[in-house]
């Protein structure tokens, strides 16, 4: 993905791995192929693989620089958290582009954390001498307090959840806790005066959005809100990895009509490159429209 520039805050991303991962039938709550066959033969060409009929699906963090910090927006996977396939997947590229951005983790201010599912916050903490401990040791990391407590109470009760499995919030989020490198906040918390959250449960308990302004001009960092295209010609696509499918539905219908006709920027975590798009209402759903200049 190119660099953007929104105001004075800039944005890029660093990658994890991109390329076919899993059908629409494995993925999406109640998919009908019948119904959906003309939006899957209107895709962008970025987002599916044809040959295989698998979405093509991108595990990114984005940087974001603004005048005062950098700040990493969702960590991917990590390393050493021991998941089976297929989120066994090499670490070493998201090293290596995070050095490609300039950056060390000693480079980065702020953490933020849309939800904390595995692919999320996995770089949150690295292990050293069997201890898992804060990967970036200068950052403050920020939490949704809901969202965190959600996780705490789900593992003190031994239930997990699609995509919390294997102590998740042990691994990821309690260690940040005792380092005292946590920021617990609610969806009022702005940071440098250009980034404010946006509450948009469903995917998870207290899954947040990130919003940039800047300048007069404004972009969406949008976590899980949608993880492919056809979320947006049909919003009512909920995943197998959402906690609530309706409220899920629902937070991403309200983003989608508050970025409609205007010239805000969404940015999925999870979208091939050029990531970045906006949306434009078309019939019952949205048309998705790459950033490509």
């Amino acid at each position: 993905m190119k660099r953007l520039q929104v105001g004075q805050v800039s944005i890029s991303s660093v990658e994890e791995r991109a390329g076919p991962w899993r059908t629409p039938a494995e993925f999406f709550l109640n998919w009908d192929a019948e119904a959906q066959a003309e939006n899957l033969a209107t895709l962008e060409p970025e987002v599916i693989d044809r040959a295989s009929g698998k979405m093509n699906i991108t595990y990114r963090s984005y940087v974001v620089r603004t005048p005062q910090h950098v700040i990493l927006v969702d960590t991917c996977t990590g390393e050493d958290k021991g998941y089976p396939a297929p989120m066994d997947f090499p670490k070493q590229p998201w090293r290596d582009n995070l050095a490609a951005e300039g950056l060390t983790p000693e480079d980065i201010d702020y953490v933020f954390c849309t939800h904390l599912h595995i692919d999320h916050s996995g770089w949150n903490t690295k292990l050293v001498d069997g201890r898992w401990v804060p990967t970036f040791p200068n950052a403050k990391y920020i939490f949704h307090k809901g969202e965190y407590a959600a996780w705490e109470a789900l593992d003190r009760a031994g239930i997990e959840k699609p995509g919390g499995q294997g102590g998740v919030w042990r691994m990821n989020c309690l260690p940040i806790v005792e380092a005292g490198q946590a920021l617990l906040v609610d969806e009022g918390f702005t940071l440098d005066d250009c980034i404010s959250l946006i509450l948009t449960p469903g995917h998870t308990a207290c899954h947040c959005c990130l919003a940039i302004r800047s300048g007069g001009q404004e972009a969406i960092i949008t976590g899980d809100l949608m993880h492919h295209q056809l979320q947006c010609t049909d919003p009512t696509l909920s995943t197998v990895f959402c906690w609530d499918a309706g409220e899920a539905e629902t937070s991403r219908r309200r983003i989608f009509e508050q970025a409609d006709g205007t010239d805000t920027l969404l940015l999925p975590i999870h979208f091939p490159t050029p990531a970045a798009g906006r949306v434009r209402r078309k019939g019952g759903g949205y048309e998705w429209r790459f950033l490509r200049e």
